[in-house]
Order: structure tokens, then C-alpha cells, then sequence
């Protein structure tokens, strides 16, 4: 152990997870294996805690007893309207702990519940960070943007495919959440044409809020506050240095040893030759709007007639925030004119003539 591994605090909202995880994959018993090994990447557990009433769980019990996780005990009182103790106690635990251990620097919160967020919020004002894990059908949209990391437990490193599709059950509240709390947030993700829009930007962003070199880390921690959902592995790579290298062999970045060794400097490429040909199809598109609507065009709708003629264009790949950044980058590179026109609230574009060689003289 060294004094920069994280030191992590676990504590599972066992039967949202587990009964999420069955409804899911259809097994009879809960694997914590993938969970284990997934923390075991990112530091050292020292604290290992379940709740649930154990009683329905008689079989998992001797399963968590094998990976050293402490079982604490919720019996369900019969007779009664049945508050939610299990959630209350951990919740409770966990604050507790905060204050007692601060030598823990994570803490992992097994739920898909949106009753936790603010348990997550709390932790995360307490400077702790925190890591969700819960069952990607059953995890309510509120939870995984609250969280700095959120891992779908199908999705981690030996977890088989589901068998057959999800069904929910509603006898459990937690494990059900409303429907208009659940989203499939698989459709939030970047997919793989994507990908190097999202380090693009993140890069390009961390260029110009930072002074020193941007490093492959921060990219990576960038992109887990804007998706916590984000694993490199989803699209195919085995780690985010693999990504980068990817990316880097397309064009897209460019990178440079750092002072870390395995941290290199991620920057953008001196010579983008389809950043190139991007102002380059701004150009000829200004010109030929111009021609057709005898003045010069407007910004609004001049992205739209871009993809026309190239629907692939987005200046998201070249880490742009938006289209009007974008048209102003062209502007300081001396390929376009920008006006504000007030009667239309809007600029106007016009290119640029080529200024003629010294010495020559007009025919």
C-alpha cells in the first residue's frame, strides 16, 4: 500500500442490487465477484458492509462471508407499515463513518435508489468521492450524475449477458423506481463515432481554463464529472490509454511524454488536415449561399447547409464548443469576415478575397 491509494468504503443496498441483478441476468445468486475485483482496480476496501433482512438471503450470506463483507442486520417487523430501515441505517453509517475514518477518501454506494442522492451529495461536500454501483435497468437517472464514478454491474468484467430480458418487479420500491426516474442511460453515452468529439472537447476545454499542459488523467477525470457512466472498456479499449493511443493514431490528438511516466500530454495534432478541409467547406458553402441569395449568408442555418454537403461535419470533432466558435476560429485564421447584423440579431458571413503578391499588377 502506498499513501496515494485510495482508501474505500463499500456498503451495498443488498436487495436493491441483488434482486435487480437477478431480474436481470436470471440467476439464482448474486455475483459480488465482478464488484470486488472492479474496486480492487481502483484501491484498497477497507470497509465492507451489506444490509438487508438476511433472512431472505440465506444463500448470499455464506457468499459475502466469503468476500469478508460485513452483514448488518434489517428484520422486517411483522404487523407493520415497514419504513425503509435498511436505507435509513446505511445512510446513517455512512455519514458516520465520514466523520470518524478521514482516512477514507471513497466511498462506494451499491444502489440504484434515488433515495441515496443525497446521502451522495453530503459525502461529496465532505470532500469524499463516491463511486456508484447498481443495476442498469433499475437505477434511477437521478442517481449516477450525483456520483463522480457509476458503474453498471453488467457491464463490469465477468458479469455473463443476460439470458432473457428484464423483467421488473414491483414489490420492491428501490428496485423499481418510477418509470419516469429510469432511463436507459446507455442512450446518454458516447458511442464509438463519438468518441473523439467527447475527448476533443474535454481537451480543448481543459486547454483553455488551465495554464500548464494537459495531462491523459485529467482528460479522464473530466470526462467521468461529465458522465460518470463513461468506461472506456464499452468501447472496446482495454484501458484509457489504449483510447488515447487510438485516437492519436487517427489524428484526432496528439500525444507527448509526461513528467508521470504512463501520463502523457494529450494536445491537438499541428497539421489537422480535416480541420483543414472543415473551414474549407465553410468557405465554399458562404460563397455559394452568397451567390445564390445575392448577399452574404447569416450564421443561423449555415451549419445546416454544411451537412449537406458533408453530413458528417460537426465542430464538436475538433474541440469547438459551438458553431459560432467555430466560425469565429475561421474569422482569426483570416478565412472569413464576420459582421453583426442588428435588424437580423444575427452575423453575417462573408470570405475572404486573397490579397494579391507583391508586384503584381491587375490585368
Amino acid at each position: 500500500m502506498t499513501a496515494d491509494d485510495e482508501r474505500i468504503a463499500l456498503f451495498l443496498d443488498y436487495e436493491n442490487l441483488a434482486i435487480g441483478a437477478r431480474e436481470v441476468l436470471g440467476r439464482s445468486l448474486f455475483d459480488f465477484l465482478p464488484i470486488a475485483d472492479a474496486l480492487a482496480e481502483r484501491g484498497r476496501v477497507v470497509v465492507r458492509r451489506a444490509y438487508a433482512d438476511w433472512s431472505s438471503f440465506e444463500e448470499d450470506r455464506r457468499m459475502l462471508t466469503r468476500h469478508q463483507i460485513e452483514l448488518i442486520e434489517i428484520p422486517q417487523r411483522m404487523g407493520a407499515v415497514r419504513k425503509n430501515a435498511a436505507d435509513i441505517k446505511m445512510a446513517v453509517d455512512a455519514i458516520e463513518l465520514s466523520f470518524e475514518r478521514d482516512y477514507i477518501t471513497t466511498f462506494v454506494l451499491g444502489t440504484g435508489d434515488s433515495d441515496f442522492t443525497p446521502l451522495v451529495h453530503k459525502l461529496r461536500e465532505l470532500n469524499k468521492r463516491v463511486i456508484g454501483v447498481g443495476v442498469e435497468a433499475s437505477t434511477s437517472a437521478l442517481l449516477p450524475p450525483a456520483c463522480d464514478e457509476f458503474l453498471f454491474y453488467e457491464r463490469l468484467e465477468g458479469v455473463e449477458p443476460a439470458r432473457r430480458p428484464a423483467a421488473r418487479r414491483s414489490s420492491r420500491r428501490a428496485a423499481a423506481p418510477p418509470a419516469d426516474a429510469v432511463v436507459e442511460v446507455a442512450t446518454t453515452r458516447p458511442d464509438d463515432t463519438n468518441l473523439g468529439v467527447l475527448v476533443s472537447q474535454t481537451v480543448a476545454g481543459l486547454e483553455r481554463s488551465g495554464s500548464g499542459p494537459v495531462l491523459a488523467s485529467m482528460v479522464k477525470r473530466t470526462i467521468l464529472r461529465k458522465d460518470p457512466t463513461f468506461n472506456e472498456a464499452d468501447h472496446g479499449f482495454r484501458g484509457f490509454g489504449e483510447l488515447l493511443r487510438h485516437l492519436a493514431s487517427t489524428g484526432v490528438v496528439e500525444l507527448a511524454e509526461g513528467n508521470a511516466k504512463g501520463d502523457p500530454e494529450v494536445s491537438f495534432p499541428e497539421h489537422a488536415h480535416d480541420e483543414d478541409a472543415a473551414f474549407a467547406l465553410l468557405q465554399s458553402t458562404v460563397s455559394r449561399l452568397a451567390t445564390v441569395k445575392s448577399g452574404p449568408p447569416h450564421l443561423s442555418g449555415l451549419k445546416t447547409q454544411m451537412r449537406k454537403a458533408e453530413p458528417g461535419f460537426s465542430e464538436k470533432r475538433f474541440g469547438y464548443g459551438g458553431f459560432l466558435q467555430f466560425a469565429k476560429a475561421a474569422r482569426a485564421r483570416g478565412l472569413v469576415e464576420m459582421d453583426f447584423d442588428d435588424a437580423a440579431d444575427d452575423y453575417v458571413l462573408r470570405t475572404v478575397e486573397p490579397s494579391a503578391a507583391p508586384g503584381d499588377v491587375p490585368s
